[in-house]
């Protein structure tokens, strides 16, 4: 799961790269941009929430 939140995070960071060189218009390129930053934060939940300690563990 540690994996697949920083690929998610990386992926969220070519999008948003890719959506400001690609696009001209700038409402479409706010939108993929909007889309990248939404896959970075849903990559940086994952990262933390498998890194959390389990609770049956914290005793």
């Amino acid at each position: 799961m540690k994996a697949v939140g920083f690929l998610m995070m990386l992926a969220g960071w070519f999008l948003a790269l890719a959506a400001v060189v690609l696009f001209d218009a700038p409402p479409l390129r706010a939108a993929f941009v909007m889309a990248g930053i939404a896959v970075q934060a849903l990559g940086l939940t994952l990262a933390f929430r498998s890194h959390l300690i389990p609770r049956e563990d914290k005793k």
